[in-house]
């Protein structure tokens, strides 16, 4: 017989995989080179053929759009740029047509600066929503405090209408707002039940580790000493923090039969479960930030398995039968993952489909980023000008600052800037990817000629298609699912490898992130009764080594 193991919960939300769609950059239905709501719709049937069963879309509210959408100044209008709230309520009914559940973005870290609370917030010290937002006096002549934007500078932005400064951590468009205020919660909750009555299923909840902010708002020490922004100290995870999760839950998600899952920087494996206890009532899942800061961008340096091993299995044991890990490895913040981990220029294709076997197939819910399954990589920037990233033109200016070569500071931001993920979808190898018939807001990757969903729909060797049938074994096996994730081989330096046990079934997953063939001891971990359901390497070898970048999984009957 298996061996007993915690039973864990079964929920939708477990089961399902998930799909973030980048609305800007996925499909373009009427020609203006911009992604929008009726060009999601139009690729419904492409995301259930795939086998998604969840969707995120990124923020489409009314936007300025200095930092893409996530500069809200409309919570209950759709930006122009993507259509209407008719196209919202046509996309929301044709996905729950499907059996597909959709999930929105939810930014209340901050607005823009030109949402109408901001615009009367600003308006006089006495308005009634001035202390919606954070606004102190200059200190000696300069910034309240020495807090720096995650975007780069100050944290701070004057105001002459008031001879004031308020703060915001991201953009200088992007005042924070003050979660200490009552009123302004109130108002943002009754927001959140507006499109959950609408019938959405959930929630991303963007930035909320940075909700909570040090109440005194005091200068960090010695911020040459940090290894970050030296205000990250002060507004990252700050203690009390879960009071405003407690606050939020107990007004609006626990009365919806939702699925939540927060962007939470700064979390690790050992404080995980006071998020997402299944007894503490609080959010379901997090997208935690360990794994994606393994890459150190200046030295192009990839993280070894060791670390990866080091990392996720933390995650999996801190949660196992007691809550639910977010799986991923790339969004729309980070650069392309068979760039950043794998080996575009000899093992494409490998590369791109052992990463996904090695985290897709832990205990979690697994998302996939737009691209991702076609294997998109990072692309190419021919001048600074090719930089949209609102992040990166600030890096570029600080670079600049600093003396740095404008061919010095492209070299960087190709490596590090967001835009690489946020290329238009390569649909096709006709003129500007099939994504439109109009020049794209950004370039198209120039490698879509190659990379492109119609190249891939109909070869079982794509990367697409191991995709296909990896999401479709998860589907048919609750191993895959709930089953316990167990550490395997753990000193090997070449391969990752892991068990996932669900009573009398196993399952094995292994993985070679090298680029050099990899072999194990029998006596470490025997292959005898076992049948290779999934492998991303068609004439794959018996026995116990694995070519470079070669990914099997094996069930044990």
């Amino acid at each position: 017989m298996g061996e007993t193991i915690t039973p864990v919960r079964e929920r939708w939300w477990k089961e399902a995989v998930a799909y973030q769609v980048y609305p800007r950059s996925f499909k373009d239905s009427n020609g203006d080179g911009i992604g929008d709501l009726n060009g999601v719709t139009e690729k419904l049937d492409y995301l259930k053929d795939l086998g998604i069963d969840l969707m995120w879309i990124c923020p489409m509210y009314r936007s300025p759009n200095d930092d893409n959408g996530y500069d809200i100044s409309d919570y209950h209008a759709i930006m122009e740029e993507f259509g209407t709230m008719a196209d919202f309520d046509r996309l929301l009914e044709e996905t729950h047509a499907r059996g597909m559940r959709l999930i929105l973005d939810l930014v209340v870290n901050h607005t823009s600066d030109e949402h109408p609370w901001f615009l009367e917030s600003r308006a006089s010290k006495d308005n009634p929503k001035r202390d919606w937002y954070i606004w102190r006096d200059g200190k000696n002549g300069a910034e309240p405090n020495n807090w720096e934007s995650i975007f780069s500078g100050s944290a701070w932005e004057y105001d002459e209408t008031t001879n004031q400064y308020f703060m915001h951590l991201f953009s200088r468009k992007q005042p924070d707002l003050n979660w200490e205020n009552r009123e302004m919660r109130t108002a943002v909750y009754e927001m959140m039940r507006w499109w959950l009555d609408k019938g959405i299923d959930g929630f991303r909840i963007d930035a909320i580790s940075h909700l909570k902010k040090e109440p005194t708002l005091a200068d960090v020490p010695n911020p040459e000493n940090l290894p970050y922004a030296p205000s990250m100290v002060s507004h990252l995870n700050y203690d009390g923090l879960l009071d405003y999760v407690d606050d939020i839950c107990g007004n609006v998600f626990n009365h919806y039969d939702i699925v939540t899952v927060g962007e939470m920087n700064g979390l690790d494996a050992v404080h995980a479960e006071e998020w997402v206890g299944e007894n503490r009532g609080r959010l379901n899942m997090v997208f935690q930030f360990e794994h994606v800061r393994l890459w150190e961008p200046q030295a192009g340096l990839r993280p070894t398995p060791a670390v990866l091993k080091k990392i996720f299995t933390s995650w999996q044991e801190a949660l196992e039968g007691k809550g639910w890990n977010a799986l991923y490895v790339e969004n729309h913040d980070v650069t392309r993952i068979t760039s950043r981990w794998g080996d575009t220029e000899h093992h494409w294709r490998e590369s791109a489909t052992c990463i996904a076997a090695m985290y897709f197939l832990m205990q979690g819910t697994p998302f996939i980023y737009q691209g991702q399954e076609i294997g998109m990589t990072n692309t190419r920037f021919a001048s600074l000008a090719d930089f949209d990233d609102v992040s990166a033109k600030n890096k570029a200016k600080d670079l600049k600052r600093m003396g740095m070569s404008d061919a010095e500071i492209i070299a960087f931001l190709t490596r590090t800037g967001r835009d690489n993920s946020r290329t238009p979808m390569q649909w096709d190898s006709s003129p500007h990817a099939g994504f439109s018939t109009h020049q794209p807001w950004l370039k198209v990757n120039p490698n879509f000629e190659m990379i492109n969903v119609e190249n891939q729909l109909h070869d079982p060797q794509s990367v697409l298609n191991f995709y296909r049938q990896m999401i479709h074994l998860r589907k048919r096996e609750k191993a895959l699912v709930y089953g316990r994730y167990d550490l395997l081989l753990d000193d090997h330096e070449q391969i990752y490898a892991y068990s996932r046990l669900y009573g009398d079934e196993r399952f094995v997953v292994l993985c070679n992130m090298s680029g050099k063939a990899a072999v194990w001891d029998e006596e470490a971990l025997t292959l005898e009764g076992a049948q290779c359901v999934l492998a991303n390497v068609a004439e794959w070898e018996e026995g116990y080594r694995l070519r470079a970048w070669e990914a099997r999984v094996y069930k044990f009957s």
